[in-house]
């Protein structure tokens, strides 16, 4: 039984059928694909070594990410453990941890969301531009 390694999803090119053969219309060298090309340097030393490289960059934001919105997290339930009465505050009739973890907690993970997207696209875009890829 041989291995089969899936590296990409089929191609789509415009008038023919998404299918790994089709040649891209800027026509690959000696006939070769788009695919044949990406799967040649995914698997040259080289092509090792950049997606190790893009799955650690991506393995380490997210990582980062992730311990940034629990350090906040953390740091504003000591915020609500250290100063004496915080808690029994009331803003508009709600409760000050509730407003803190209702207008403070929202927006801190739509910002960690909005910046994990935009920087794993850059990794990524970097990776395109060190294989080759367009």
């Amino acid at each position: 039984m041989t291995r089969v390694r899936v590296t990409a999803p089929r191609s789509f090119h415009p008038g023919g059928p998404a299918t790994a053969g089709s040649i891209t219309a800027g026509g690959a060298a000696a006939g070769r694909t788009a695919v044949e090309t990406r799967e040649a340097a995914e698997e040259s030393d080289a092509g090792q070594v950049f997606i190790r490289s893009l799955i650690r960059s991506q393995l380490r934001l997210g990582i980062v990410v992730a311990a940034g919105f629990l350090l906040i997290l953390l740091a504003f339930a000591l915020l609500l453990g250290l100063v004496p009465g915080l808690a029994e505050l009331r803003i508009a009739g709600l409760p000050f941890d509730w407003v803190l973890l209702g207008a403070g907690i929202y927006p801190v993970i739509g910002l960690s969301a909005w910046l994990y997207v935009r920087t794993a696209a850059r990794n990524e875009s970097r990776y395109r531009d060190l294989a080759g890829d367009k």
